[in-house]
């Protein structure tokens, strides 16, 4: 894996787009103070994930948008590119160059891509885990951090020989499986818990079960009832009614008889 080359656009001292290639060999970058070589660290530094702005040498993020001068207006955002040669396969990912992106706006806003594409800066750490390079790698030494290798404490010079041994990235994992397993130890004490209502639950909603059961079995039997009760009486009215005809019939008769003898 080798760093191919930089873009800039709105980073700090760039305001127009930069294209900086480094190629074979040692690529020196000189000029005199102020000029914003420096920059160009924190620009990598910054793409690979950095999110603290006094790494960055400022106060807060939006520091590292363009801001302005006398003769050209500030820009309402900034954008870095890094593309790697990926030829030998050190980086898991089947293209042979991997380009990392990351845009940030005065809003407070950010965006990162991989190889144009959107990506969470989770991707693009676990994307760089074990190759040094990183916001924290040892790859990326700035001002002062050599006195960390020389004069630093114990625990400074740890971390960084650490990071270097691509410890540091198995910690991180480490860490990561810790919280998840923590997280599903907490949603299995919760859904023990739901389970216990549950079961206390479960007695009372017998009960109702076995009334509800009891009540559809007395409701379908009153239906049958129901029905018997006016199928008798249907029967007992056609009677009723044939006996009424028949006596009408008759007294109908009587009055035609009556009536002739009138």
């Amino acid at each position: 894996m080798k760093l191919a080359r930089l873009e800039l656009l709105g980073f700090k001292s760039f305001p127009q787009r930069t294209d900086i290639r480094f190629d074979g060999g040692i690529t020196g970058i000189v000029g005199p103070n102020g000029s914003g070589k420096s920059n160009i660290a924190d620009a990598v530094r910054w793409v690979l994930g950095e999110q603290n702005a006094r790494m960055l040498r400022g106060a807060r993020m939006d520091d590292v948008i363009f801001a302005g001068t006398q003769k050209r207006r500030a820009l309402p955002w900034c954008e870095v590119s890094l593309v790697f040669d990926n030829a030998d396969g050190a980086l898991k990912t089947p293209f042979s160059e991997v380009m990392v992106t990351r845009k940030a706006w005065r809003s407070g806003e950010s965006e990162y891509m991989l190889n144009r594409k959107n990506c969470r800066l989770k991707d693009i750490a676990e994307l760089f885990y074990d190759t040094g390079v990183g916001g924290g790698g040892y790859s990326i030494i700035g001002q002062g951090q050599i006195d960390v290798f020389l004069s630093g404490r114990g625990e400074e010079r740890r971390d960084a020989l650490e990071e270097a041994a691509g410890i540091s990235a198995l910690r991180t994992r480490k860490e990561e499986a810790t919280r998840k397993l923590d997280r599903a130890q907490e949603q299995l004490e919760r859904a023990g818990d739901l389970l216990r209502e549950l079961e206390a639950m479960l007695g009372p909603l017998e009960k109702q079960s076995e009334a509800a059961r009891e009540y559809l079995r007395l409701a379908e039997r009153l239906k049958q009832v129901d029905a018997n009760v006016y199928l008798v009486r249907h029967e007992r009215l056609t009677r009723r009614v044939g006996t009424l005809t028949a006596s009408a019939e008759a007294l109908r008769e009587a009055l035609r008889g009556h009536a002739e003898e009138l």
